[in-house]
Order: structure tokens, then C-alpha cells, then sequence
């Protein structure tokens, strides 16, 4: 059989049992950690690419006895840490025409903002995946795993959706997983924790000397602001506003 179609049979067929997983996880912990320049501790505070393609590599030779890297040329595989997912904890994509899987390429991003939001408070338990994660090497693991299950499956079945029953036993018999959902801290959850402010709060903010009033209408990593202004441009509800990109840290709630 072709590398795709064994991985296709450990995907449908293999069960990994609690004790053997937690073998392998140690395994690739331990190798992380002595490997990588960034991932020096559990609770890292920088990661880069080249550490989401080593626990890829480490990943696959755990648990896929190295399928994946052999299923395609590694060169149309790339990773990124990316500062602009704000809800996601991870995606994987795919570029070009299924129907020339040769020219396909692959990229799994990780999102470093939810990362480094998660961990910093002991009373906010933080789960990936329904599992429990008690610091920020466990939590980024746990992104990975989700991770790894859609790129096996665009590479079976050129497919994958993390909501059906497929995905979620692949990620229950190799991972146990429980769940294909995160509770990594977003920014908007930061905000409505740390300074009490959502979407359509009322607040106040200081630019350039100058004092604006206005309500949040969006929240990533800065706080999107519109201000009623006369020369602004329309919105639906018939007003006119300036918008604003504010760090949440420099606004003031007004409706309290």
C-alpha cells in the first residue's frame, strides 16, 4: 500500500491505549525540551516555526510511524505562529487543485496570542480539546494533536471537519480527546475579565491629546472603536462613525 493508504488504516483501525500514549507523550516532551532553543520549559514565552515542524516530525514518528512526512514532499509543508488568530487556537490549510494532490500545499499556524493570554491566572483552568492543560507546553500539544488529525485527513480523504463523527474518533483513539474545542484565553474574554469591557460597551479613550467617546464594536487584539462623527462613514443603523483601533488598556468604561 501507498504511505496515504496505510495512514488511512491506522487513522480507521488504531486505538492507542492511555498507558502507550502517555509513553509516546513523554517521549516527545522530553525531546522538545531538550531540542528546541525556545521551548526550554514548560512555560515558554517565545515559540517559533521551526518548533511547531519539530513537534510535527516528533508527532508523526510517535503515533503515525512517520506517514505523514512520506504521504508528501515535506517541501510543500510549512508552519507559522501567528499573532492575529484571536479565536482559533491553531488552522491548517490547504493550497491548490485537489485534483493534483502533487502540487498541493499544506501550512498548520498556531495562534501565539491565546497562548501567551492562557496560563497566567491559576484560578482560569484552561482545557484543549476537553482535556485539561496545566501549562502552555500541554495547551500547545493539545493544539497540535487537532492539528495533525485535519492535515491526516485532507491526506486520506482530502477532507476534514473537526464537527463530525470521523474527525472527532481519530482524535478520540490516538489522542483521547474529548472535545474539538479550546478554552484558551481570547481577547475579548481578557477584556471583559481584565477591564470589564465587551462589544457595545460605552468608553472613552485619549488620542493625540484629544478625548473621544464612543462604543466597542469588535474586539482582537485591539479594541475596535466607532465614534459618532457627522464626517464618518455610514453604518446600518442610519449614524455616521470614526473608527478606532484601541488597545484595550487605554480605554475607560463609561455605562457602568
Amino acid at each position: 500500500m501507498s504511505a496515504p493508504q496505510q495512514l488511512g488504516e491506522i487513522l480507521r483501525r488504531v486505538s492507542v491505549s492511555d498507558q502507550d500514549r502517555q509513553h509516546r507523550l513523554f517521549a516527545i516532551t522530553e525531546q522538545i525540551l531538550t531540542s528546541s532553543p525556545q521551548l526550554q520549559s514548560a512555560d515558554f514565552t517565545r515559540v517559533k516555526p521551526d518548533d511547531l515542524q519539530l513537534i510535527y516530525e516528533l508527532y508523526d514518528d510517535q503515533f503515525f510511524g512517520g506517514l505523514i512526512q512520506r504521504s508528501f514532499d515535506q517541501q510543500r509543508m510549512s508552519f507559522r505562529v501567528s499573532s492575529r488568530m484571536t479565536r482559533a487556537g491553531g488552522k491548517t490549510t490547504r493550497w491548490g487543485d485537489p485534483r493534483r494532490p502533487e502540487r498541493l500545499r499544506y501550512e498548520i499556524a498556531i495562534s501565539s496570542t491565546l497562548l501567551f493570554q492562557s496560563f497566567q491566572d491559576p484560578e482560569h483552568a484552561v482545557t484543549v480539546t476537553g482535556i485539561e492543560c496545566v501549562n502552555r507546553l500541554e495547551g500547545l500539544l493539545r493544539v497540535m494533536e487537532h492539528e495533525l488529525v485535519h492535515l491526516a485527513e485532507m491526506l486520506v480523504w482530502s477532507d476534514s471537519n473537526c464537527t463530525l463523527h470521523r474527525f472527532q474518533g481519530i482524535a478520540q483513539r490516538q489522542f483521547g480527546h474529548l472535545q474539538h474545542t479550546h478554552s484558551l484565553l481570547t481577547p475579548r474574554e481578557l477584556a471583559h475579565r481584565e477591564y470589564n469591557i465587551r462589544t457595545g460597551s460605552q468608553v472613552a479613550f485619549v488620542l493625540d491629546g484629544r478625548r473621544y467617546e464612543g462604543i466597542v464594536n469588535r474586539i482582537t487584539r485591539r479594541a475596535t472603536v466607532l465614534v459618532p462623527d457627522a464626517s464618518g462613514e455610514p453604518f446600518s443603523d442610519g449614524r455616521r462613525y470614526l473608527r478606532f483601533y484601541v488597545p484595550i488598556a487605554q480605554l475607560e468604561r463609561l455605562d457602568e
